[in-house]
């Protein structure tokens, strides 16, 4: 079985490394994509990493286990919303419930001021990163998340700044 780790926004497969090591060493079949390398040759927003994503996902020949960090969180939930036969498990850390507009309004901001070799550090140019987060404003995974069969284990830290996540984990764990 093959086991893809999906990071989040603003990081890139390297978030992996650690457990990816720990768990290859155990015998356990690891990928970790870059999602900003898949979608390299399409404009970056959402619906093209996404379908970058599916596409990725869709060159095993056998079942998958997804587990997605925040932006990682929220391909899974698509993915496995579309093609739920090729997904055997699903986890999901710090994946928001609903789409925080008002977070992504200020964090594109920010970014606009942010010097452009934050970005070159994780592999994704500085205007594709704020094209990307306006592109998921727009996105609703209420409707998708209820649809999801799998096994799935919705993960959250306990420490302050999880707060907000924490809310998204119990959202989605009713769902």
């Amino acid at each position: 079985m093959i086991n893809i780790l999906v990071h989040g926004l603003g990081q890139n497969e390297k978030s992996w490394n650690e457990i990816k090591s720990q768990l290859n060493n155990n015998g356990i079949n690891i990928e970790t994509p870059n999602l900003f390398s898949i979608v390299k040759n399409y404009q970056v927003n959402y619906e093209n990493m996404y379908r970058a994503f599916a596409d990725y996902c869709n060159n095993f020949n056998e079942k998958i286990n997804l587990v997605g960090l925040s932006l990682g969180g929220i391909l899974t939930i698509d993915y496995v919303e579309e093609f739920p036969e090729k997904v055997n498990s699903i986890i999901l850390i710090g994946t928001p419930y609903e789409i925080p507009k008002t977070l992504f309004t200020i964090q594109n901001i920010i970014y606009k001021f942010m010097p452009k070799r934050i970005f070159e550090k994780i592999g994704c140019p500085k205007n594709d990163m704020i094209r990307l987060l306006k592109s998921m404003s727009k996105l609703s995974i209420p409707n998708k998340a209820q649809n999801i069969k799998c096994n799935t284990l919705i993960i959250c830290g306990e420490k302050e700044k999880d707060n907000i996540n924490m809310k998204s984990a119990k959202q989605l764990n009713v769902v």
